[in-house]
């Protein structure tokens, strides 16, 4: 017989996973064993998840990545500093860009390299968008 028992803590929700009787045999604790795995491994993505929920980082709770997918109409402006700036592009970056530190997070996340984004060329775009109000002189990243 082969009994495991997970009880979630502060939670009536419980797993509980028991093999027996006749004709229990090496296959069915394996797959018992196996089983139990893939559950501890959800319970561990879940307690990883839940934690990033709760996380605030340079965008709020709103990760750099997902906020870079906002700025999709602003691909080509972002890669080529003579390239029109559309009034959709120009919405985005005024929302993000209320934030400066979540700004230079977006333009140097993995989704705006993906896309090509050059920084030094991207924090020109509020300007390009005649912002009255717009960080001046600001730097993302480390300077060398």
């Amino acid at each position: 017989m082969l009994r495991f028992q997970y009880k979630y803590p502060s939670s009536e929700w419980a797993i509980r996973i028991q093999i027996s009787g006749p004709g229990s045999d090496k296959r069915k604790m394996a797959a018992a064993l196996k089983l139990m795995s893939v559950m501890g491994l959800i319970v561990l993505v879940s307690i990883l998840e839940i934690g990033k929920i709760d996380a605030a980082g340079e965008c709020g709770k709103s990760a750099p990545d997902n906020e870079a997918m906002k700025l999709a109409p602003c691909a080509e402006a972002a890669q080529d500093e003579k390239a029109p700036v559309s009034a959709g592009c120009c919405t985005q970056v005024k929302k993000i860009g209320q934030n400066p530190s979540c700004l230079c997070a977006v333009l140097l996340s993995d989704t705006a390299k993906a896309f090509g984004v050059k920084p030094e060329i991207a924090i020109t775009i509020p300007k390009r968008c005649n912002f009255a109000n717009r960080p001046v002189g600001y730097k993302c990243g480390r300077e060398s």
